[in-house]
């Protein structure tokens, strides 16, 4: 007999999943339907020992699907996550070393669990329900203290053999040059993150016109960071604007050489520094557009701003987890 509640024919809601974006400070845990939304969030310090922090995942778990039914829960971590996406091999700023907390966490919650790294979920979203749009080939590059990025391609994650790719920030841009706490030296993101527009900052502040910057660091350039460029840039102080161009310029050869490798569609640029695009975006797009191979005779990638900011990660991480 037909349910006289229901017409025929009608299709059940999809229950929301649980987004939980796990970086090196905080854990930030998020309830989000199928249109991406957040329809609840806690957010919380992250602990510094690996029981530590699988206890307070548990617990964010337990506080909002007390609340709210929920399907599944998504994991983005800011670490190396094994190609099959079942274990932390690695991360920095986390305490997991090898361990397989997809498992771990589901048998805790009675919840189907699935993991990723952060940045790749940051991308998924923004090809699902943001600036990507389901383009055949997209990439994000996410400018925050370093750089992170995330490709997919025909509708998948592109992770590597091992689950590591792509590392884009790393390539080497200038042989010899600034050194890198990942071993090396020249990396991109050296030029190009907030870190970079520090450094830039303050070695422009040597030979340069600064009174807003000298303001806000107290006349101590050590204490210069990205946020005060940006704040300065603003309110039209010449280094914090010559800054900006800078890694406006740095910006564009990265894109160029990773346009060459990869030939995206789309480039999404994300991440902290992003929210200060206006001041470099517009001339890393033209500076690019003449720098890639066969300028002028090729189809130019076009270049977005990530539309979900830093909620990617856990809006990613959610999607996945309904998609599993």
């Amino acid at each position: 007999m037909t349910n006289p509640t229901r017409p025929t024919g009608a299709v059940t809601p999809a229950l929301p999943t649980i987004g939980i974006d796990i970086g090196g400070t905080s854990v930030r845990a998020a309830v989000i339907d199928s249109a991406g939304e957040i329809l609840a969030s806690l957010r919380d310090r992250t602990p510094h020992t690996e029981g530590e922090t699988e206890d307070l995942l548990v617990t964010l778990i337990s506080k909002l699907t007390a609340a709210q039914q929920v399907s599944a829960v998504g994991l983005a971590v800011a670490g190396f996550v094994s190609r099959d996406r079942q274990r932390v091999m690695f991360a920095p700023h986390l305490a997991w070393r090898d361990a397989d907390v997809p498992d771990r966490i589901s048998t805790r919650v009675n919840l189907p669990v699935v993991m990723d790294h952060d940045v790749n979920s940051a991308a998924w979203a923004e090809y699902r329900r943001g600036a990507a749009a389901e383009a055949p080939i997209a990439l994000l590059i996410a400018l925050g203290t370093g750089i992170g990025a995330g490709l997919i391609i025909d509708g998948q994650i592109y992770r590597g053999a091992h689950g590591v790719a792509p590392e884009l920030g790393h390539l080497t841009v200038v042989p010899d040059g600034r050194d890198c706490p990942c071993g090396k030296y020249g990396c991109w993101e050296r030029y190009c993150s907030g870190t970079a527009l520090a450094e830039t900052t303050r070695h422009l502040m040597t030979r340069g016109d600064a009174p807003v910057l000298l303001q806000l660091c107290e006349r101590d350039p050590a204490a210069i960071t990205g946020t005060m460029v940006a704040v300065a840039a603003t309110e039209g102080d010449p280094t914090a604007l010559a800054a900006m161009d800078d890694i406006g310029r740095w910006l564009a050869a990265g894109l160029a050489l990773v346009t060459d490798v990869l030939d995206p569609e789309v480039i999404v640029v994300g991440g902290g520094v992003a929210s200060a695009a206006g001041m470099f975006l517009p001339l890393a797009v033209s500076e690019f557009a003449k720098l890639i191979t066969g300028a002028g005779h090729r189809p130019i990638p076009r270049v977005e701003l990530a539309r979900f900011g830093d909620r990617a990660g856990i809006i990613g991480a959610a999607l996945m987890a309904a998609e599993r």
